[in-house]
């Protein structure tokens, strides 16, 4: 079908992505439920799963069910070892997993948000679903705390307008956050204590490209007793700013960030208002 007048949008991809966003929750769906979810007609919904069914991007059980197909883990995978930073990491975080029994998380700044580009599970973290292509916010998050060191405070204030909270920790004013960035940039690492959910806690670095520029962050995640902050942050701090450190050198960082004050260049700029 040809693009819409004025858009570049056509109208068949973006039919047929709206059918995919329906599954977003991992949730088993009928025709009519991914209708209602992307708001199309019923048979235009069909006619879409019958499509990418044939494609192998969603798959229908014996009960008539659908779910999401193997296909889109082919591209995803693909899209994964083609970023730098998830090639990158993907060793170094891993082992800090593996030797602190804790979760690693790795992520970049994408739309202003938190954009997990990889999770690993240690003993004492486990988990029964990845963290891949979520998304988390900036401000509630050891992460992006780490991801907004660079910006300066009109940036974050254009990049996020609003602070919602999700707990009573939850640093809900931009002054509070201000506090925040400059504090990881002093010490080299943030924390987040239940600022997100409760009973969890996480101690994040920022990871720097040739450049010096924050292109991603790492952080050690876990139960509130596992991470245990009061007696262990000293040493997961060290752990995540030497792993860091081991994942920039891997993108080619050898010295100090030459420009301290710009925005990070995984995310444009803003203009204003919520990317």
């Amino acid at each position: 079908m040809a693009a819409e007048q004025g858009t570049g949008i056509n109208q068949s991809v973006e039919r047929a992505a709206a059918v995919l966003a329906a599954f977003h929750d991992g949730q088993l769906l009928r025709v009519a439920d991914v209708a209602a979810r992307s708001g199309l007609g019923q048979s235009t919904t069909s006619r879409m799963l019958a499509t990418l069914e044939a494609l192998e991007f969603v798959e229908r059980e014996d009960s008539g069910l659908y779910r999401l197909g193997t296909g889109l883990i082919t591209i995803a995978g693909s899209a994964l070892n083609q970023h730098p930073v998830y090639r990158a990491s993907r060793p170094h975080a891993q082992e800090a997993a593996a030797l602190l029994g804790l979760g690693v998380n790795v992520a970049i700044l994408h739309r202003g948000t938190v954009f997990y580009l990889a999770n690993y599970e240690g003993a004492l973290a486990p988990k029964s679903m990845t963290l891949a292509g979520q998304r988390n916010a900036l401000h509630a998050t050891g992460m992006g705390k780490c991801l907004l060191v660079g910006t300066t405070g009109q940036e974050r204030r254009a990049l996020l307008p609003e602070l919602p909270a999700f707990t009573a920790h939850t640093v809900d004013t931009h002054d509070a956050l201000d506090a925040e960035v400059s504090r990881a940039v002093s010490r080299g690492y943030a924390t987040e204590v239940e600022e997100l959910a409760l009973g969890r806690a996480c101690v994040a670095a920022p990871i720097r490209d040739a450049g010096g520029q924050v292109v991603a962050a790492i952080s050690i995640s876990g139960s509130l007793s596992a991470i245990d902050l009061r007696t262990r942050e000293s040493e997961l701090a060290g752990r995540v700013i030497e792993t860091a450190d081991e994942i920039s050198t891997a993108l080619g960082y050898t010295g100090p960030a030459v420009h301290p004050h710009r925005h990070a260049p995984s995310e444009p700029r803003p203009a204003g208002g919520n990317l």
